[in-house]
């Protein structure tokens, strides 16, 4: 991992693609991993969340968002 955070996503999901936009828009650096070509991904998302739904983004000090839209993005992240 190059930047220490993991986005978790799915091909085709909705809020998957607005998280992305939303964290490129504002510069942030992260890992998009798809979890569907990817199955251990899955199953590490799944562990870490608790949940098979995506968007789930993990920092570079372990705090996880799951299922999440844009909009808390901001808080979470402290932009």
């Amino acid at each position: 991992m190059m930047n220490g955070m993991k986005l978790y996503i799915k091909g085709g999901c909705p809020w998957c693609v607005m998280a992305e936009s939303w964290l490129r828009q504002r510069g942030v650096a992260y890992d998009a991993i798809d979890v569907i070509s990817e199955p251990t991904a899955f199953a590490e998302m799944k562990k870490l969340s608790g949940q098979s739904k995506a968007p789930v983004l993990v920092t570079a000090e372990g705090r996880i968002l799951s299922d999440f839209g844009p909009e808390e993005l901001t808080g979470f992240l402290e932009i």
